[in-house]
């Protein structure tokens, strides 16, 4: 059996962000015989004593670490995810610890799904990602976006609501290869990751690039972060984004996205006369074209058509609805039980791109029910109930 690495007890512990303190208490390692939990917790990662197996998986649990890291026999360098595109100061605080560990599991699985596709003799890259590198002009990489998924903005707005349209727009992107994840936590409601700390980011891959949208999102903007994160796709520049863009790549993938969903037109024709009046003609437009009220206003600041300070009023505003209106939701779930099952959930998360290669594996035997686990981020034994549900929905032109 491999030995236990001490050494990978301590960096598991501090890359979760915990110090000694802490971590004893979320792992429940209490005083034994006078020592206190914190000592108890030295003396494992000095290798004085060695902790139990039911103590390990808590561990592994609280550090969002895999039990097979604490065998490792040295410290794992870390994972190549692309460039850090946000404006965040505090690279330390909980919440981005958390998206760290989110982006090692979305990272793993990805490798998975490309090592399957690569047993496919039949397989073919992914031809959009990278065939825009090097392009600075928005409208042309607008142009690429809706030319290489054959979006239809008009059949977009037709939906009939903002996720409706979203799941347009997903199997247009899922049909040309790229895999679309709704993730937001990393296992529980308790481990979400704030949207503060990130929208989206893309793993570009020639055979399996991978696009992660942050579901703690309003529903209306996903579709919005979907192109955004595309467009990264297509210029080969892969990272995570979050916060307001400056420059860049960002302002650019931000442009572009904009300008797929929303004609310039559009913007330069809605009525604003800087009062109550604004909110209204903005919501109008927002579902009109099926996306948020502040990725409308942000566009209209960038049009010059709302100066800063009244961009960040009415943003700071369609903030604190939306955040209400979702406490309220959830407190309504509470009180009354019900709603799609845990399957249904996980399988709309997942994407009908995933679930197709992982019930493609399954059939001709080139997965295992514990690999398809793994590259589903579920248990064993749901793999087969989780892939009854229905197949790929066909696209319609």
């Amino acid at each position: 059996m491999a030995e236990l690495n001490p050494e990978i007890l301590k960096w598991a512990r501090q890359t979760a962000g915990l110090d000694l303190e802490t971590a004893a208490r979320k792992i429940g390692l209490n005083a034994a015989r006078g020592v206190p939990g914190t000592d108890r917790l030295a003396g494992y990662e000095t290798g004085n004593s060695r902790p139990s197996m039911s103590l390990l998986r808590r561990m592994a649990r609280q550090y969002h670490r895999p039990l097979l890291t604490f065998y490792l026999p040295k410290v794992p360098a870390p994972a190549e995810l692309g460039q850090d595109f946000r404006t965040l100061p505090d690279q330390g605080s909980p919440s981005n610890v958390l998206l760290a560990a989110l982006l090692r599991d979305v990272k793993a699985r990805q490798a998975l799904v490309r090592a399957t596709i690569e047993d496919d003799e039949d397989a073919t890259a992914v031809t959009l990602v990278g065939s825009q590198r090097g392009v600075t002009d928005p409208l042309r990489l607008s142009v690429a976006l809706v030319a290489a998924i054959g979006f239809d903005r008009a059949e977009f707005r037709n939906r009939q609501s903002a996720e409706d349209a979203f799941a347009y727009l997903r199997a247009r992107v899922e049909a040309v290869g790229v895999f679309v994840l709704l993730a937001g936590d990393c296992g529980s409601w308790q481990t979400a990751v704030e949207v503060s700390i990130f929208r989206g980011f893309a793993i570009t891959d020639d055979l399996a690039p991978f696009v992660v949208i942050n579901d703690q999102d309003a529903k209306a903007a996903w579709s919005f972060t979907l192109l955004h994160e595309l467009a990264h796709l297509l210029l080969d520049e892969p990272g995570i984004s979050g916060g307001a863009p400056t420059a860049g790549i960002e302002q650019l993938c931000n442009d572009a996205a904009a300008a797929t969903l929303i004609a310039p037109d559009e913007l330069a024709d809605l009525p604003l006369e800087g009062g109550a009046g604004d909110i209204v003609a903005i919501g109008e437009l927002a579902d009109r074209c099926r996306v948020s009220r502040g990725m409308v206003a942000y566009q209209l600041f960038r049009a010059k058509r709302l100066p800063l300070r009244r961009w960040e009023e009415l943003r700071d505003r369609f903030r604190e609805e939306w955040l209400a209106k979702k406490a309220a939701t959830r407190a309504a779930s509470r009180v009354s039980p019900g709603g799609p099952s845990w399957y249904v959930l996980r399988r709309h998360r997942l994407g009908a791109a995933l679930l197709d290669i992982a019930r493609e594996g399954i059939a001709d035997g080139s997965l295992t029910p514990t690999r398809a686990a793994r590259m589903l981020g579920v248990k064993p034994m749901s793999v087969y109930p989780l892939l009854a549900g229905t197949g790929r929905s066909r696209i319609t032109t």
